[in-house]
């Protein structure tokens, strides 16, 4: 059995404006990032994306479907959403945007500061 989405799992910050490299839309990459283990239900979403409203959540899961990135599955009578072989593919290289962002936080901080 799969364990549940950890409330905690992204930063307070997150989504971000600061970061320079972003998957589809301010949720997407999030989403994508939930679904790396496996289907999850809808509600099991909002529990580490608390920010997000169900209309926001509904529209990111829909352009990640409509880019082939995530599909709707039936799981124990309910619809859940998965990564497809596609989506699966993307997270390789968010891990690379991700630790690239860690890397330069300050300098990002840094530059938006000096241009505001």
């Amino acid at each position: 059995m799969r364990t549940t989405l950890d409330p905690d799992m992204f930063d307070p910050v997150c989504p971000s404006g600061l970061s320079p490299i972003r998957v589809g839309d301010k949720w997407a990459g999030m989403v994508v990032r939930c679904l790396e283990d496996g289907p999850r239900r809808f509600s099991e979403l909002r529990v580490p994306l608390r920010g997000v409203t169900a209309k926001a959540l509904t529209k990111s899961l829909r352009l990640l479907e409509r880019d082939g990135l995530v599909e709707r599955v039936v799981r124990a009578g309910a619809t859940a959403y998965a990564l497809t072989p596609l989506g699966r593919s993307l997270l390789a290289p968010m891990d690379a945007a991700c630790a690239w962002a860690r890397d330069h936080w300050d300098e990002l901080l840094d530059a938006r500061e000096a241009s505001a």
